[in-house]
């Protein structure tokens, strides 16, 4: 189990709330490369076997169909918004989720959480620890703040912090198909299906924590937190705001005077 701890506040770093599910992504990525993390497994294979010993049989079950691929796309019906409780693990595995035979998009931090979790134990490792040998030393991210569950596992759906620059850094691993200043970081396989069309939605399409935007995709957190990347038309475009009520209005001036329609 892992501890819990939090990294302290970095200078110029502010809240990225969801794009958070984006690093997850990564994270199950670069364990999907070096084969320690199946996308069609389901989620029970890589959670503590005590844990899931303590399902009750019909909820063993229903979760034999959530694999991970369906949480990485949201494709798994029922879950609340977010976890609660003094175990983000048992809550979320007590859902009941009634149409889990379905492929239906549906949002929540639930998804994400697991994932994380899961990874935990198939790396065998703290995931904030993997990842940061594994994603931010390499983009030279440093001291990035992130959060953790009652649980201890590092909260893959919301809870980082990160510099304009630092988002732009994971935008740009994808936008050059897994590769960072010639280094290969993330197999262009992982990122093909990462920011393809998994599971079909109103926005246009999302894949795995990754939502399609235009001839692209965007990395999105709730309150204006954006990476847009087209490598098409050669352009990224990153911002960090905090606009409640989930305004559009930067979003529409960055289409109405940046992008080339």
């Amino acid at each position: 189990m892992p501890t819990a701890w939090n990294s302290m506040k970095t200078a110029g770093s502010f809240p990225i709330y969801s794009a958070t599910k984006t690093i997850t992504s990564i994270a199950a990525g670069i364990a999907y490369d070096q084969g320690r993390f199946d996308l069609k497994e389901t989620v029970l294979t890589y959670l503590p076997a005590e844990i899931v010993k303590q399902m009750p049989i019909k909820q063993r079950r229903t979760f034999q169909e959530v694999t991970i691929a369906r949480l990485l796309s949201m494709s798994v019906d029922g879950f609340p918004f977010r976890p609660e409780g003094d175990s983000y693990l048992q809550y979320a595995l007590s859902c009941p989720l009634p149409n889990v035979l379905s492929p239906t998009f549906h949002y929540s931090n639930i998804p994400a959480y697991l994932v994380g979790a899961a990874l935990t134990q198939a790396v065998e490792e703290d995931l904030f620890q993997f990842l940061d040998r594994n994603l931010f030393t390499p983009l030279h991210i440093t001291e990035p703040v992130y959060q953790r569950c009652p649980d201890g596992y590092f909260y893959g759906a919301s809870g980082m912090e990160l510099s304009v620059h630092d988002l732009s850094q994971i935008g740009l691993l994808l936008y050059h198909g897994g590769v960072y200043e010639g280094t290969r970081i993330l197999s262009e396989k992982y990122v093909k299906m990462a920011v393809g069309i998994r599971q079909m939605n109103r926005e246009g399409g999302y894949g795995y924590f990754i939502w399609k935007y235009k001839d692209g995709f965007s990395i999105n957190g709730k309150w204006g937190q954006k990476c847009f990347v087209l490598p098409e038309r050669g352009l990224m475009i990153t911002y960090l705001a905090d606009m409640g009520e989930e305004s559009h209005m930067l979003k529409e001036s960055m289409e109405r005077n940046l992008l080339i329609t």
